[in-house]
Parts: C-alpha cells; sequence; structure tokens
C-alpha cells in the first residue's frame, strides 16, 4: 500500500518504513506528524477524494538539514549584468510510520438553548443575556 500526500505545495509518495525529505517543519526531531492523505492504493484499487478524507499519513521526524548547494546564475548578454548566487533548500527528513483513518472521537452532544413560550419571556430572556455581557 501507498499513499499521495501534500506538504509545502508538492506532492510526495510514501510507503511505510519510507525516508523522505519534505519542505522544513517546525517540529522537533523525534516528534511525531501528520499529512493528509490526496490518493491511496492498494489490493483492493485505488481511492481518491472523499473516500480518503479521513485517512491519514503517520510519520516521526527523524532528522532537519539542507539539501545540495544549486547556483542560480543570471546573464543579460551585452549589458554587462551578471549576478551569482548560491542556494542550499532546508529540508526535513520523515520516516513514514502508518497509513491509515484518524480514529473518530464521540462528537460532544450540543445542547440547544430553549425558546421561551411567550413573547415577554423571550424578551426577559434577551436583557438577560445582554446583561451577562
Amino acid at each position: 500500500m501507498y499513499a499521495i500526500f501534500e506538504n509545502g505545495g508538492k506532492q510526495y509518495k510514501a510507503c511505510v518504513g519510507d525516508l523522505v525529505k519534505v519542505e522544513k517543519l517546525g517540529a522537533e526531531v523525534g516528534s511525531k506528524v501528520e499529512f493528509g492523505v490526496i490518493m491511496t492504493a492498494d489490493e483492493k484499487g485505488i481511492q481518491l477524494g472523499a473516500e480518503v478524507e479521513n485517512v491519514k499519513v503517520q510519520a516521526e521526524v527523524v532528522s532537519h538539514g539542507k539539501d545540495k548547494k544549486i547556483i542560480v546564475f543570471k546573464y543579460k548578454a551585452k549589458k554587462n549584468e551578471r549576478k551569482k548566487q548560491g542556494h542550499r533548500q532546508p529540508y526535513t527528513q520523515i520516516k513514514v510510520t502508518g497509513i491509515g483513518a484518524e480514529e473518530k472521537k464521540p462528537a460532544a452532544k450540543k445542547t440547544a438553548a430553549k425558546k421561551p413560550a411567550t413573547k415577554k419571556a423571550a424578551e426577559k430572556q434577551e436583557v438577560a443575556a445582554e446583561v451577562a455581557e
């Protein structure tokens, strides 16, 4: 089974146990992180859209670092314009520990405000609400 997840405007393919370099995260080494899934594929077939709405990729942060240096060279012919820059993209290396649906927590019951039986009772309730604020 594998999943496609998104982070930092990029999409990554991940299987359980893979080491993946993603855009730098603010998480500490050893902490757990979760990513929303765009698509999953397994023996049953491919699921996407509403089918993978609750599916998450669980991972553990292994390390932080910087990629190899790339050279950015801008040049305009016959204008004597040259600009040379280097760049090292920061990244976070993660290890995928699991792919699956997140556990649903029981929803808390909402208590609806009681409607007053008469118009006078409604006015009293509004005044009491204003006083409380």
